[in-house]
């Protein structure tokens, strides 16, 4: 578990649910980052190891972590430049040490772009970075966001809603859904999964009266993956997709921009949202929260999330596994 920007909520939510392990059925997990961005926001057991196969034996007395220093000056919610390329250092490490099968799965704490980017970060955002490391083209890998009740995905992400229309394409879609279903396959154990897509113009375009991206870069799409075996349905009016009865009907929604996808997942599931990147080599999970500077350090900041995406590293983990054993 990378920590995170050190002065944001991610230590402190990454420690209380090592407080929760038992009552959570958390399995043994370890963070990578500064020690003292723990120490300033928890006062339970830190144990420090020096390598990935120590931190099993010392879950069970304190939070295991692999030490990474020199965050500078550590005060909760006042983030500064050497704490961004700390928690860029900690990503690096955490994500070579998945890659390398010294761990099971990849937990992110949160980090802050804008910090990021003061330091030359040039990626969108973790996700992006994450996949450029494991070899993996972005289009290829996906960011769902998983609750109980619903799963969705974002085709377009982080672009101001001016610009989505032009990103959008008939290959993108298609390659976003294929991995998608791969995805649930591979890290979820769904043996066929029934994705829907939706609109991106209100009622799904009406037959081309309000917008023509569904007649001519969604539906053919969708007409593309149902010819390779898919089970896909859309375009669908996404003002239509998101209520209990709808939610049964299928395994994940394809959403056209970021809050198409995020605003139901966050209105159902705010405190249990976890995002996870599904087309990577390796499983990575991440809370649907933000670093929540205005809050850290001040003992508010809820674990769940943290909690969840740490039990679906743990599943999808299993579900690999189990894969790969059966063949």
């Amino acid at each position: 578990m990378s920590l995170g920007d050190p002065a944001g909520i991610g230590p402190e939510i990454v420690a209380r649910a090592w407080d929760r392990r038992n009552e959570a059925g958390l399995p043994p997990f370890f963070a990578v980052g500064d020690q003292r961005s723990i120490t300033a926001v928890w006062g339970g057991p830190v144990r420090r190891i020096a390598s990935p196969d120590e931190a099993r034996a010392a879950f069970a007395e304190g939070l295991p972590l692999l030490s990474v220093e020199d965050a500078g000056e550590i005060v909760p919610g006042q983030p500064n430049m050497p704490g961004a390329r700390c928690s860029l250092d900690a990503l690096e490490l955490a994500v070579g040490i998945v890659r390398s099968g010294a761990a099971d799965a990849l937990v992110t704490g949160p980090v802050s772009k804008a910090q990021l980017y003061a330091i030359g970060f040039s990626h969108p955002g973790q996700t992006e970075f994450i996949a450029e490391r494991c070899g993996i083209a972005a289009e290829n890998a996906v960011m769902m966001l998983a609750g109980p009740t619903l799963r969705t995905v974002p085709i377009t992400t982080h672009v101001a809603l001016k610009d989505v229309a032009q990103r959008l394409s008939v290959d993108l879609i298609v390659a976003k859904v294929r991995a998608t279903e791969r995805g649930l396959v591979r890290n979820f154990g769904i043996a066929r999964p029934r994705i829907v897509v939706a609109g991106l113009n209100p009622h799904a375009g009406e037959n081309g009266a309000l917008g023509r991206e569904e007649i001519e870069l969604i539906l053919p799409a969708v007409e593309q993956l149902r010819a390779d075996g898919i089970e896909v349905q859309g375009p669908l009016a996404a003002d239509t997709m998101f209520h209990a009865r709808a939610r049964a009907g299928y395994d994940a929604a394809i959403c056209l921009y970021h809050d198409q996808a995020l605003i139901p997942l966050k209105t159902l599931h705010f405190d249990e949202g976890v995002n996870t990147t599904l087309g990577l080599p390796i499983v990575r999970t991440a809370p649907d929260h933000g670093t929540a500077f205005d809050i850290a350090g001040k003992g508010m900041a809820n674990p769940g999330a943290m909690i969840a995406a740490i039990a679906l590293a743990a599943e999808c983990a299993g579900h690999r596994a189990a894969s790969a054993l059966a063949t």
